[in-house]
């Protein structure tokens, strides 16, 4: 069941009330459901003049896996194996297939595809709370925090939604698994048409405002309906339409034909069930992929295989304040299987420059481990991962010192990271949105694309 919760505004779309809740694969008296969702968006699209996919074109999407909590630099991808073993930590390095790079033991699977990857060493901000950091990191603008958890701002998929929509007809723009804990990912004041079709174990809870959720399964039509029935609904409908289409000339209501069609291109072409059904894909890739957040990860691929824009997934949590290790040994072998056997497949399948791969959290962890054997937050250093996106990679940028506490060369803000991400959808920090108040918005206060990526 696709279904969008409280805090609708009529700002947003006339047509649909604070209580009103949608659902793929029902229809209504009159019409589709999901119809009056598209509707709602396009509602959105027309009165505040974006054009969206009109300005840019861009045949890319990204995948998002987000360790939302913090991942630890220095048990990752900035090793200090030289340093004393309270900064150092449990784990020995392993060379990569980028030489200079050396990664943590627990990551083999990345190992393999680091020549395929960027790894920015230096990625800094100066906020040590989850909620405000990760809103800061997802949505480009600080809002939320750990007192006011409410999101202020729309998230990167969902502008990518509002301006650019899917990749092809008949699909989900954004897409979220395993969404609660520390991220934002809906469409705040874009309104809900935005938000991402949810997905996966939700065991953190929703800090993202109240998201849909749903399966492969959402897509099925409801019993004793066939693609038939459903197209004499949608026509009969049609003929009591015909006499209020005469009357109504506005441009919301002329682009009703098309707005049922992508409800029918969704409803009815199976495409996006199919990409949520992992039993239609070889064996031998799925072995690959393996369980959990791996055969998510071949979700993920498949999503933007069908035209899905921008697909989040969150692996875990990775606040780990005590027993660093113990926490380490559980999650990141199962992360790394997710992000190495990805960005893989997609290089074998010539996906991968259409496709950005990012690893990364809110913040990074302590230099010094602390009394309960863990780290705590340390947001002045943090190492991302990228693969793919359009851009050059096999590369290190930037370095921290010694403790890799601080970056000693090429510092990357938030700023920075986002316009990485708005730039491989083709969009530009310049771009605007209308806010609440009918004002146009820059995407971001400023930011740039390292010229290292270029």
């Amino acid at each position: 069941m696709l279904r969008f919760d409280q805090g609708v505004s009529r700002t947003f779309c006339d047509g649909i009330s604070r209580r009103r809740f949608l659902e793929v694969g029902s229809l209504s008296a009159f019409g589709l459901s999901l119809a009056s969702l598209l509707r709602c968006q396009n509602a959105v699209d027309a009165a505040d003049g974006s054009g969206r996919g009109a300005k840019h074109a861009s045949s890319r999407s990204v995948i998002l896996v987000w360790q939302h909590g913090g991942p630890s630099q220095l048990d990752t991808f900035d090793m200090k194996p030289l340093a004393p073993a309270e900064v150092r930590g449990p784990y020995r390095p392993i060379a990569s297939s980028l030489p200079g790079l050396d990664v943590c033991e627990l990551c083999p699977e990345q190992a393999k595809v680091m020549d395929k990857c960027t790894v920015i060493r230096s990625f800094t901000h100066g906020n040590a709370d989850h909620w405000a950091a990760a809103h800061w990191m997802l949505t480009g603008r600080l809002g939320a925090n750990g007192s006011d958890r409410v999101p202020r701002q729309p998230s990167m998929g969902a502008v990518a939604s509002h301006l650019l929509g899917p990749r092809q007809p008949g699909v989900l723009t954004t897409i979220n698994m395993n969404d609660g804990g520390f991220g934002f990912n809906g469409g705040a004041w874009l309104g809900v048409a935005h938000n991402p079709f949810r997905y996966g174990e939700f065991s953190y809870g929703d800090e993202a405002g109240r998201l849909p959720s749903g399966d492969h399964k959402s897509f099925g039509l409801v019993d004793g309906l066939t693609s038939g029935t459903l197209s004499n609904r949608v026509e009969l409908r049609s003929q009591f339409d015909t006499y209020r289409k005469r009357l109504d000339q506005n441009a919301t209501f002329r682009q009703m034909d098309h707005v049922d069609q992508q409800a029918l291109d969704i409803l009815m072409s199976g495409r996006m069930r199919e990409a949520f059904d992992v039993s239609k894909e070889d064996a031998k890739i799925r072995e690959r992929y393996g369980d959990g957040w791996g055969e998510q990860a071949l979700v993920a691929r498949r999503l933007v295989e069908a035209g899905a824009r921008f697909v989040t997934l969150n692996t875990g949590y990775w606040d780990d304040h005590g027993n660093l290790k113990g926490g380490l040994d559980h999650k990141m072998p199962r992360h790394d299987r997710a992000v190495g056997v990805l960005i893989q497949d997609l290089a074998e399948r010539g996906m991968l420059d259409d496709t950005l791969v990012i690893s990364a959290g809110e913040f990074g962890r302590t230099p010094v481990i602390n009394k309960d054997a863990g780290r705590d937050h340390w947001p002045q250093a943090q190492s991302v991962l990228l693969a793919g996106g359009g851009y050059r990679h096999g590369q290190i940028i930037g370095s921290t010192d010694a403790k890799a506490a601080y970056p000693e060369t090429r510092p990357v803000g938030v700023e920075d990271f986002c316009a990485i991400v708005y730039r491989s959808l083709g969009l530009s920090p310049s771009d605007a949105v209308i806010d609440p108040s009918g004002r146009p918005v820059h995407l971001l206060p400023g930011g740039d694309v390292p010229r290292e990526l270029l």
